[in-house]
């Protein structure tokens, strides 16, 4: 079925009315500072386009996990001062999500305004497994728009989950996808679909669990596999070598055996690793080969010659998928493997392959390693969600935009 978009809103028009758009927002905060304000500048032209349509616009998004309460600590008071700065205009933060505060602040709005709403998942119905509790707290806050309310769906970050703000909503009011959604969703059936070859795909990260489904699904169908980060230790560990005090899960070990002994000729690992004693940004580092890890050290890295190694398969790539990076970045001594990577995935984009970053801790890697983002042809804001759409897995955020009917 056909998803309406942000392009069909406002050719009904949207002057005078307000639009519920659900964002994701949920960026890392340090000391109360933003210290990756990706999502936000993903979501500025959805929320502009709508401003500068004469929508009345209510923006509801989470920040963290604050387990259902009200704590100060996640409030979205910084990302309602940073949309402020991007949009050029003052975005007003309601003291709560669907209470008084909020429903003053929606009825004052005028064309064009933008409301942000207090953090959903201080709501314990935003995350409900009771499908009853959850559209409860839908149609509250369906009933900040009023009678002529519409709601956009443009967090891809959370379409992945069946939650109030995502699912629910969209089943009381007319629902359209946002310019973010349709974005991603193009990119990652680019890839998904028939992509252009040599199709490379990257996937470091801590643990192979967490990869397991994606692997399964992308090993038949790319040209090569690469792997880093931490759950590289399992795989090395499935091959017969030692991995010192690496992260390594031994229930999966099995698992890459297996995997391995499928997909042995497009699966590649590295052939050295950084380690080090301890977990620690001052630790000394030392590389060393696979096959030669010293029992008291922790694989932190790739090692140059894996950083080479996997720069040449991806030299030739004409389309490359990365998620996760291949070390602990956030510490200088072993932040060389996924910076390496991430300028050869650079470097082929140049080249004239379709390279996409697939969100989490790979974005976030990027932006601290100071990479150009412009050098890659797209930098998603939804890990889980880019990995399961990947996975072949239902989007239930993206499901029911599809239906175009509504609960009374």
């Amino acid at each position: 079925m056909t998803v309406k978009t942000i392009d069909d809103l406002i050719a009904d028009g949207v002057e005078g009315r307000h639009v519920l758009v659900r964002a994701d927002l949920n960026v890392p905060l340090k000391d109360g500072e933003i210290t990756d304000p990706g999502r936000i500048d993903a979501s500025v032209p959805t929320l502009r386009r709508l401003s500068d349509a004469g929508a009345r616009v209510i923006v509801a998004a989470h920040l963290g996990r604050p387990g259902g309460r009200v704590d100060p600590a996640f409030s979205l008071a910084p990302v309602a001062e940073a949309l402020s700065e991007r949009l050029d205009r003052w975005v007003p933060l309601a003291s709560d999500v669907t209470g008084e505060d909020a429903h003053e602040r929606a009825n004052g709005l005028d064309d064009g305004d933008i409301l942000l709403l207090e953090n959903v998942r201080f709501d314990p119905r935003e995350t409900s497994r009771d499908d009853a509790e959850r559209l409860s707290f839908a149609r509250e806050l369906a009933a900040l728009t009023a009678d002529d309310g519409a709601f956009v769906s443009d967090g891809f970050g959370v379409v992945h989950r069946r939650q109030a703000s995502v699912y629910d909503v969209a089943t009381l009011l007319p629902h359209y996808a946002g310019g973010l959604v349709e974005s991603e969703l193009s990119v990652l059936r680019r890839v998904s679909g028939s992509p252009d070859r040599p199709y490379v795909v990257v996937l470091g990260g801590s643990k192979v669990s967490d990869k397991l489904a994606v692997i399964e699904a992308l090993a038949p169908k790319v040209d090569h596999l690469v792997i880093g980060g931490g759950m590289c230790f399992t795989f090395l560990a499935a091959r017969g070598y030692s991995v010192g005090t690496s992260l390594l899960q031994e229930d999966m070990v099995d698992t890459c055996r297996d995997l391995l002994e499928r997909f042995g000729s497009v699966i590649v690992l590295p052939s050295d690793v950084v380690v080090a004693p301890e977990f620690s940004a001052d630790a000394p580092a030392t590389t060393v080969a696979v096959d030669a890890i010293p029992d008291d050290q922790s694989g932190l890295d790739i090692g140059p010659a894996s950083v080479r190694a996997f720069g040449e398969i991806l030299d030739g790539a004409r389309t490359v998928f990365w998620n996760g990076p291949m070390g602990v970045f956030e510490f200088p001594a072993f932040a060389e493997g996924t910076r390496g990577v991430a300028r050869a995935i650079i470097g082929a984009t140049s080249d004239g392959a379709f390279s996409v970053v697939g969100g989490g801790d790979s974005a976030a890697a990027v932006r601290t390693l100071g990479l150009d983002e412009d050098g890659f042809s797209h930098i998603s804001t939804g890990g889980g969600a880019s990995l399961e759409f990947l996975e072949g897995k239902e989007l239930p955020g993206i499901a029911v935009l599809e239906n175009q009917e509504q609960r009374s």
